[in-house]
């Protein structure tokens, strides 16, 4: 393995370019196939969601006792016992908890896309327009999923997951593709 001058190595391992290839048409028959019922993904979105939250709350209890002091303590397990709560209840109630989730990527989006046009602003020279297009999306999202909500709530989550898994497929095919054409 080559090695530059601080002793870090020079290549990552990659997987080989067949398996990324792979992996690429998997991601995006995943992302068309979630396109295809986003109401659906939505749901069991929300659902992965809730049950994420109750196994992170039964976690950070646990660790809660592996902490030294009393308060400590007491606010992990707080914290635990509302991450278990949130998450019984968005299980219990997916379209209620579908309803909560828009809603608050209505306001990450809307609140992000503001504070990325602000540092365009600040860094206007140094190539700050693609940072304020970039924040004119995040707020033109926002905006969307919160004037929309709730009827937003049934298709939000779904979409940003197609989108995602497409994306996400495309760049392993681009790297399965471009960065090593002859070992595949």
């Amino acid at each position: 393995m080559t090695t530059y001058d601080s002793g870090t190595p020079a290549a990552i391992y990659a997987p080989p370019a067949w398996l990324r290839v792979v992996l690429g048409i998997v991601l995006i028959l995943g992302g068309v196939f979630v396109l295809g019922d986003i109401a659906l993904a939505t749901l069991i979105s929300t659902l992965f969601i809730g049950f994420t939250a109750i196994i992170v709350g039964a976690f950070e209890i646990v660790h809660a006792f592996m902490t030294k002091g009393l308060g400590a303590l007491i606010w992990r397990v707080l914290l635990g016992a509302l991450y278990i709560v949130f998450g019984w209840m968005v299980v219990n109630q997916p379209v209620t908890g579908a309803l909560a989730v828009t809603y608050v990527i209505g306001i990450v989006f809307l609140a992000s896309g503001i504070v990325r046009i602000i540092v365009a602003i600040r860094h206007r020279g140094e190539a700050g327009w693609l940072m304020a297009i970039s924040g004119a999306f995040g707020v033109l999202a926002g905006l969307i999923i919160l004037s929309g909500w709730p009827a937003s709530s049934m298709w939000v989550l779904g979409l940003l997951l197609g989108i995602d898994l497409i994306s996400h497929g495309v760049a392993w095919l681009t790297y399965g593709w471009l960065l090593s054409p002859r070992s595949i």
